[in-house]
């Protein structure tokens, strides 16, 4: 199975895109996520993400994510909380190292979905 973090933007006006794909796909959405971080003037911002389950042909399960862009208790965090709850879902807070950490973007998604699969949030590589 392929798991593979699509990024929409830092949450700016794509965390209404964010909350549509989540309303649209209810069936195949699994979890919610808010991953804090630390930028690098120290102020606390957040990306939040949606895990999907695989569509019924293929063997891609996407986890779409609007990156670093939400300060903590702003409208649009309380936006993507308030999709989750609706969703029969708790959004599931991780503190995680802020993506300028890493060398390159691919090695902090590849990072995530490991941290993910080691909490069982998402299935293993099969």
């Amino acid at each position: 199975m392929i798991q593979r973090f699509i990024e929409l933007g830092e949450g700016y006006g794509d965390i209404y895109e964010l909350r549509e794909l989540m309303m649209t796909n209810r069936s195949r959405f699994m979890h919610g996520f808010a991953f804090v971080s630390k930028d690098m003037y120290g102020k606390t911002v957040l990306s939040v993400a949606a895990a999907f389950k695989p569509a019924e042909q293929g063997n891609f399960m996407p986890i779409y994510i609007c990156r670093e862009g939400i300060p903590e208790n702003s409208k649009r965090l309380e936006l993507f909380e308030e999709a989750v709850k609706e969703l029969g879902g708790l959004p599931i807070f991780m503190d995680v190292k802020h993506s300028t950490v890493y060398a390159d973007r691919k090695f902090y998604f590849s990072h995530l979905i490991s941290v993910l699969r080691l909490n069982h949030y998402i299935p293993p590589m099969q």
